[in-house]
């Protein structure tokens, strides 16, 4: 179940961007634009879904402000994430993004620095149209400081994501530190430039930033679920392949935790090898069965789900604003078909099937 307000935002959202990037003739103009899926390549361009900026829309609208007033902050948003995906790319030897090769596959690992710097200062000089929109001065700045220190943590986290890699000691608490920088920073972020541009209440800003960084939350542990167990062409993963990446997602931290004997030895010789094969991946998903880290993570992500919910009802925000930002979670989470039951807690859930994850 997608949300309407995933098309209600679409077209004067891409607009604003369109705006923001420009319509310059040089390479590097042509690069972004690639990367945003609107020109290049031969399969149909795909920008994703634009979780981020669609919530920071719908939060200023949820609290009683007019969206388009928020549209430069949206595109902001979208663009500091788009400049981290490019660099991501980079780091991880990713080939392939929404079904296209990446960026620096096509241009090479310099350029495609490039293309993500120039990403950047797009999302800086995007957030300085507020004033076109009748935002005053003094709130803008403030929403420049908040973009840019997201930025750094968001380059914190990927730093911890990158560090991680070759260590084995990483434990739950630095990887929930890590996964509260790299993805729920955000997030956050977006929620909190929604409610500040469309409210002066701060309870309410404060509530919908916290949904927004328990959301994110939520969201990484999912993607990490669908990094091992999701299906062919989910969200450009195939299955296992944080496995073959040695990433340290949080099933992969349980298991290493949990296993003992022959099991923890077995981890540890396949994480200690520079390369994994298909064989690896196979022993160490039958790990994971057996230390039932699938459904630990799964508790996880529902745990946090639930946190957002409570967030969003301190919120006090309409009814049928609630309920779509409510829909907005769940279809980002996989479960939308859930949704009715998704107050309640308890002990996890029994595993229901791949994650997907089609936008990260």
């Amino acid at each position: 179940m997608l949300s309407s307000c995933f098309s209600r935002y679409q077209e004067e959202l891409q607009a604003e961007l369109r705006a923001a990037v420009g319509l310059g003739s040089s390479p590097l103009h042509g690069m972004m634009r690639y990367h945003l899926g609107w020109e290049g390549g031969e399969s149909e361009p795909n920008s994703g879904k634009m979780s981020r900026p669609t919530l920071c829309l719908l939060a200023c609208e949820a609290v009683g402000g007019d969206w388009r007033r928020a549209l430069p902050a949206a595109a902001a948003i979208e663009l500091v994430h788009n400049f981290s995906l490019i660099h991501d790319d980079i780091q991880d030897g990713s080939w392939e993004r929404r079904d296209r090769p990446t960026v620096w596959k096509l241009w090479g690992v310099a350029q495609g620095i490039n293309a993500g710097d120039a990403m950047y200062a797009v999302a800086q000089l995007a957030l300085l149209r507020l004033g076109e929109r009748g935002v005053p001065y003094e709130k803008a700045v403030l929403l420049s400081r908040r973009l840019n220190q997201a930025c750094i943590q968001l380059c914190e986290g990927q730093f911890l994501d990158i560090e991680y890699e070759d260590r084995l000691d990483v434990d739950i608490d630095q990887y929930l530190e890590m996964i509260g920088h790299k993805t729920a920073c955000l997030f956050e972020t977006a929620l909190f430039f929604g409610a500040s541009l469309g409210s002066e209440d701060q309870g309410q800003v404060a509530a919908l930033s916290s949904f927004g960084r328990d959301l994110g939350m939520a969201f990484q542990v999912h993607n990490d679920l669908a990094g091992i167990w999701g299906e062919e062409g989910w969200g450009g993963k195939r299955p296992y392949s944080d496995i073959r990446n040695k990433k340290k997602t949080l099933p992969i931290i349980h298991a290493l935790q949990k296993a003992e004997g022959e099991e923890l030895e077995k981890m540890v010789g396949i994480y200690s090898k520079a390369r994994v094969t298909k064989r690896d991946a196979m022993d160490v998903l039958r790990i994971l069965d057996v230390m039932h880290s699938r459904a630990y993570s799964e508790g996880i992500r529902q745990q946090y789900h639930i946190r957002a919910l409570k967030d969003l009802d301190r919120a006090r925000v309409p009814a049928p604003f609630h309920q779509e930002l409510r829909e907005v979670a769940a279809f980002l989470l996989g479960e939308a078909h859930r949704l009715e039951n998704v107050q309640q807690a308890g002990r996890p859930r029994r595993p229901y099937g791949p994650g997907k994850v089609a936008w990260k």
